[in-house]
């Protein structure tokens, strides 16, 4: 027997189980989906890993949010109000200024002493960077007058800031979604200020529209005591304060708000975990939060300098509650109280916990697709593949024989081998997922048709059986493994590139490219190999 017999031959035993053990993880692992979708429950004590469905298939709710950009603005002309007045005040020696002006979108102020103009812009200058690769910087500044400043946000530096606020959105959005116990949503950024979200099997979205458009802005700031209730009903706040409302009107005992210093105090994004608890003294629901090092020294510092006087606790500009300062709070933890339910205190722990969205986003779209129309497409589904399949089967058998046998078998494993790697590795079927499936079908074939044609053509040239076995499946390879190479690179562009659907069959047609190969090239060439030891025909009949 030649040598490329021997090599044709070498399936030692260690190999063979090898290739049987991969085979048999993978359709394991496709058996609890197999379970689900004949309607059979599978065992609870067994590991369960399961395809997920799309919005497509099992239904569920799609929700469009929309940001608003001026609030973005306004965010930054805030902050960097606050950082002015703190930089100019730790100057060497004190900066001295008047009232900050914000009329127009731009800072104005003056120098009480135009003589630290220099030191001034020095001192505030390393408040602006580049806006991202434009060249640009995100904020403009400007003397005029020779004592008076003007800070301006450029177009390039509110287009970054945008951009950055979105990205962060997403994310919020994603942590929420995921913390409600939600499996595989699609989160994704339309234009330049919308956010697509959809849930498979949310069919109710009420309590998730609830918590997406929560900013959960969470805020400490200092009560201005000196403001008088009459002023505060007329809406007259002191100067440098601002007059928020309270969020339940009972918790204001008749007081329509109260007025709060507009700087200073302590944000939320300094938390580090917020939980649904109850008040040891009430048994009311209420939400306990926790600093990291940095904000529980800070929220240390506050209470501690301001004993005895109210500070406000603000969620999204509202006033939850206005407790009294009674001593310094040092434990970096504190409790949020405000006539929650259980299931309220549950969401805004979630919502603290995900983090604070930058920007506020409506809801401009809903829909919710039922599962009817799900079931209907996996019914069509199936069907369309089941009959490929059938075809693609009758026809290699009628054509190919004994190995089109082999080529059969190799692809009902090769699509149980689809499902369970994706039931391993916890994605999403969508619609086009089941159209890659088809195409899978049609497509895993092809290598076994390149072999079986190859071998043909070995025989015609009048090599021995063997020989043109090995020299088809040698040859053959190079075809395919090229073919494959050039479809797994625009695989992964789709999947890169394409979003929701597109990369649902992404994802099935690269996963079913390295099944086909492993399945239609590797499997059916230990099967050839061991019928050949076996029989060692004189004849092939291909």
């Amino acid at each position: 027997m030649s040598e490329g017999a021997e090599l044709m031959l070498d399936f030692p035993t260690w190999k063979k189980a090898w290739y049987w053990a991969i085979t048999a993880f993978a359709i394991a692992c496709a058996l609890p989906s197999l379970f689900s979708i004949a309607g059979v429950r599978w065992p609870a004590a067994l590991p369960s890993p399961m395809v997920n469905l799309g919005l497509d298939l099992a239904g569920g709710s799609h929700i469009l949010l929309e940001a608003d950009q001026r609030q973005v603005a306004k965010q930054r002309l805030e902050t960097m109000e606050e950082q002015v007045r703190t930089r100019l005040k730790a100057a060497e020696p004190s900066i001295q200024i008047g009232d900050i002006s914000s009329q127009g979108g731009r800072l104005s102020f003056m120098l009480k002493n135009p003589a630290q103009v220099d030191a001034a812009r020095e001192a505030i200058m390393p408040l602006t960077t580049g806006a991202g690769l434009t060249g640009a910087r995100d904020w403009d500044i400007q003397v005029v007058d020779g004592s008076r400043f003007v800070v301006t946000p450029t177009q390039q530096g509110v287009d970054q800031a945008v951009t950055n606020a979105m990205d962060t959105a997403v994310e919020v959005v994603r942590k929420r979604i995921d913390a409600l116990g939600t499996r595989e949503p699609t989160i994704l950024r339309q234009g330049d200020e919308r956010i697509v979200v959809q849930v498979p099997g949310l069919q109710d979205p009420s309590a998730l529209k609830k918590l997406l458009g929560q900013t959960a802005k969470l805020e400490f700031k200092l009560v201005d005591v000196t403001a008088q209730p009459d002023d505060i009903a007329k809406g007259i706040a002191p100067a440098g304060s601002q007059i928020l409302p309270f969020a339940d009107p009972q918790e204001g005992r008749g007081q329509p708000g109260l007025a709060v210093k507009r700087l200073g105090g302590i944000k939320g994004d300094q938390l580090t975990d917020a939980k649904q608890a109850f008040d040891p003294k009430s048994n009311a629901p209420v939400v306990s939060i926790t600093f990291n090092s940095a904000g529980g020294a800070k929220f240390a510092q506050l209470t501690s300098e301001n004993v005895n006087r109210p500070f406000a606790i603000i969620l999204d500009n509202k006033i939850l509650s206005a407790p009294n300062i009674n001593e310094p709070i040092l434990g970096g933890s504190a409790q949020i109280s405000g006539s929650f339910s259980v299931q309220e205190a549950t969401q805004l722990a979630i919502a603290l916990r995900s983090g604070a969205l930058p920007v506020d986003l409506a809801v401009v779209e809903e829909r919710t697709v039922g599962p009817d129309l799900g079931a209907d497409s996996i019914r069509k589904g199936l069907i369309a593949m089941t009959v490929g399949s059938l075809l693609v089967m009758l026809i290699m058998i009628l054509v190919y024989g004994r190995f089109g046998i082999y080529a059969t078998i190799a692809l009902i494993i090769n699509v149980l081998m689809i499902l369970g790697v994706m039931a391993l590795i916890n994605t999403t079927l969508t619609l086009p997922g089941i159209a890659g499936f088809v195409l899978t079908i049609g497509a895993a074939v092809d290598a076994n048709v390149l072999i079986y044609e190859r071998m043909r053509e070995e025989r015609k040239k009048g090599r021995r059986v063997v020989a043109s076995v090995e020299n088809g499946y040698k040859e053959a390879s190079r075809a395919i493994y090229d073919a494959n190479v050039t479809n797994a690179i625009a695989g992964v562009l789709l999947f890169v590139f394409g979003t929701g659907p597109v990369r649902g069959f992404a994802v099935v047609l690269i996963i079913g490219l390295f099944t086909s190969v492993f399945t239609g090239v590797t499997l059916t060439r230990m099967w050839v190999a061991d019928w050949l030891r076996k029989k060692r025909p004189t004849e092939l009949n291909v």
